[in-house]
């Protein structure tokens, strides 16, 4: 089954960390009213414990988004001392007690609901915490998407170029590749990241919300994907996001991003 209709009258919606507006982001609740609200992507982040347990987490560091009262690093963390931290109060009391999850928490609510696709960041950089920990993050990561069925649903999403070329060196073309534009944002690179892309995120430069026009276009012309980011959240910027040929919008007000699609006829 092809999982990938996207297109530019049928443009997917991707929820930033589930719907993280609204919700705790990377938490359990916010992926679940993502997936209720009907989007067709859970984007998410996925990060290693100091005892080796993957886990959902964005930053670097528990700070911003549990109660830790000091920026402790995830990798510093054992998984007990992550699941200790309350995920949740920081958004609001309504959500005290929600709790970070582990990647197989995640893979194992999203086997069972008809949602599409995912989009899996990784985070530990090989430039951050040594090559061997990266790529063996890595390549666990790949095989319990393998494992759950995923390969074909996903897309591998890296900011680090380094880690990117060795997911398309060891494993070829298994893996859709979700990379940046511009070029810069996918960090130190050896192979032109477009070469090899799936989709290309297209973020503006100087202030701009999304690249221009042209460099749409440049993208299309070379058979990458053009995806508009979380800058998009209300008419104009869905608008401007047509207007160039996105298929798909990663946003944080999912609900928001779906009504409009859906009222201009953009969205099955």
């Amino acid at each position: 089954m092809n999982y990938w209709t996207q297109s530019k009258d049928n443009v997917y919606v991707a929820a930033h960390r589930g719907w993280s507006e609204k919700y705790p982001e990377n938490t359990m609740v916010a992926f679940k009213a993502a997936v209720e609200l009907g989007v067709d992507q859970i984007e998410t982040d996925v990060r290693v414990t100091k005892d080796g347990e993957l886990v959902i987490f964005h930053d670097e560091s528990v700070g911003r988004t549990t109660d830790c009262p000091e920026p402790i690093k995830v990798i510093d963390l054992t998984l007990a001392e992550i699941k200790a931290l309350d995920a949740g109060i920081k958004k609001g009391e309504e959500f005290k007690g929600e709790r970070v999850p582990t990647f197989i928490e995640f893979m194992d609510y999203i086997k069972t609901t008809d949602l599409k696709t995912i989009d899996i960041e990784l985070k530990e950089y090989p430039a951050t915490v040594g090559e061997e920990l990266a790529y063996s993050v890595c390549d666990r990561i790949l095989k319990i998407i393998d494992d759950y069925g995923y390969t074909d649903r996903c897309v591998i999403n890296s900011f680090s170029g380094q880690l990117q070329e060795y997911v398309r060196n060891k494993y070829g073309n298994k893996y859709r590749q979700h990379v940046y534009f511009p070029v810069g944002c996918n960090g130190t690179t050896t192979v032109d990241p477009y070469s090899y892309a799936y989709c290309c995120c297209m973020f503006g430069t100087g202030g701009a919300i999304m690249a221009d026009a042209e460099e749409f276009d440049k993208m299309q012309a070379r058979g990458v994907e053009c995806w508009a980011g979380a800058s998009v959240k209300d008419n104009d910027s869905v608008d401007m996001m047509l207007e160039r040929g996105a298929t798909l919008v990663t946003c944080n007000n999912p609900d928001v991003v779906l009504d409009l699609l859906r009222k201009k006829g953009k969205h099955e």
